[in-house]
């Protein structure tokens, strides 16, 4: 049960909180045992569903960054992790952030470790930042987790970050495209087919396909518009099941372009991870184990644990891997030298700079392809809505004159 507790720490500072205990008493004691006088306890209780959950915003990727780096830096100088964080809670500006962080500090004092307090976060924490933080834990390299995952979401949103600058103008223009097909499918045409009926002309071909276009619509739209939400509704609680979240996974791989960057994105996630194991001293299956585990892509991760299993039947780690299309041959290569040399965190860190570098080059690819394929699309529907408009006009002059 949880209770709601007010309390004095050893320097008669006032704290407040939550803690989970089966009673009053326990509570209590959970609170005396970490220094806290308690002054009131009160059980929490909920006559309605906590809809706070759902009105939760994400903290700002920014602040989450700069909280990992200075996290690392701080326990990197010999601060505790509690102080760490009651310093980084003082100063953050982001509400979500904040307000995580003292549900955080209040579980780390009743016990609870870092990985499974953050967890319970998601809207502020991502599973995967959970699930590294976990593995710094186990591997005693938090601080180097913590920096890997500050690069690894500065690089995603330097990403997203381009790539809502290339689509910016295209959008522009296809605000302004809507906008006008409005004004012409509404106002100009429906007078210029009348015309044409008095006349008994013709209309030019793209007038009959945007007006059969516009017909259809309105009287199937509403029907297309429930299909279009069942099936999104469906493949959403599909993706949410196990084989739905690995064919979803199988699918982007597959993506011309870009699932060659998520690919070569979630290697070098794995390789790096892989190094920063390895190098702690831990066995070869447990690293196996967790990196299965840390995985985003099911796919890859189904993959590595196949080699885990195989490798406990004593095949190795490099053969295992050539039997699997995901891992490319840089990797099964790097992975076989580093067994052959006892250097294998060495060799897996090279392939991961690697990879690294080449989904850079990759993102600035599709990057580059993004504005001009969406200018292309957006010009191919505004010239088809010109020549809808325009020809019943010009061919309505010619009929006058």
């Amino acid at each position: 049960m949880n209770y709601s507790y007010l309390a004095y720490t050893a320097n008669r500072q006032l704290v407040k909180g939550r803690i989970d205990a089966p009673d009053e008493h326990t509570a209590t004691e959970l609170l005396a045992r970490v220094g806290y006088q308690v002054v009131t306890l009160k059980p929490v209780t909920a006559f309605m569903p906590d809809l706070s959950r759902f009105l939760r915003t994400p903290a700002s990727r920014s602040e989450l960054i700069l909280f990992s780096r200075q996290l690392a830096l701080l326990l990197e100088a010999g601060v505790g992790i509690i102080q760490a964080l009651e310093l980084l809670h003082a100063q953050t500006g982001d509400r979500s952030l904040r307000a995580a962080l003292q549900d955080v500090i209040a579980d780390i004092r009743n016990g609870r470790p870092l990985s499974s307090s953050l967890s319970k976060h998601p809207h502020v924490f991502p599973p995967l930042y959970a699930r590294m933080v976990r593995v710094g834990e186990q591997t005693g390299a938090i601080e180097q987790v913590l920096r890997n995952l500050a690069d690894h979401m500065e690089r995603e949103a330097q990403a997203i970050a381009k790539l809502r600058q290339a689509l910016t103008y295209p959008s522009v223009v296809l605000v302004m495209g809507i906008i006008v097909a409005i004004i012409m499918v509404t106002v100009l045409l429906p007078p210029l087919i009348g015309m044409f009926a008095r006349f008994g002309a013709e209309l030019p071909l793209p007038t009959r396909i945007l007006i059969a276009l516009m017909t259809f619509i309105r009287g199937y739209g509403l029907y297309l518009l429930v299909g279009l939400l069942a099936v999104t509704i469906l493949l959403y609680l599909f993706f949410r099941t196990r084989t739905g979240r690995y064919y979803r996974d199988l699918l982007l791989l597959k993506i011309p372009v870009l699932g060659k960057l998520i690919h070569v994105t979630e290697l070098a996630r794995v390789c790096r991870n892989f190094s920063m194991l390895f190098r702690a001293g831990l066995p070869l299956p447990e690293a196996m184990r967790l990196i299965a585990q840390t995985a985003n892509n099911r796919v890859i991760a189904a993959a590595v644990q196949q080699i885990h299993e195989e490798m406990l039947r004593g095949k190795g780690l490099s053969q295992p891997m050539r039997h699997q299309r995901v891992f490319l041959p840089l990797m099964v290569e790097m992975t076989r030298v580093g067994e052959e040399t006892g250097n294998l965190d060495e060799t897996l860190l090279i392939v991961a700079q690697n990879y690294e570098i080449e989904a850079d080059r990759r993102t600035q690819t599709v990057l580059g392809l993004v504005e001009p394929v969406m200018t292309i699309a957006i010009g191919a529907f505004v010239g088809f809505l010109a020549l809808s408009v325009f020809m019943p006009i010009y061919s309505a002059l010619k009929l006058v004159g």
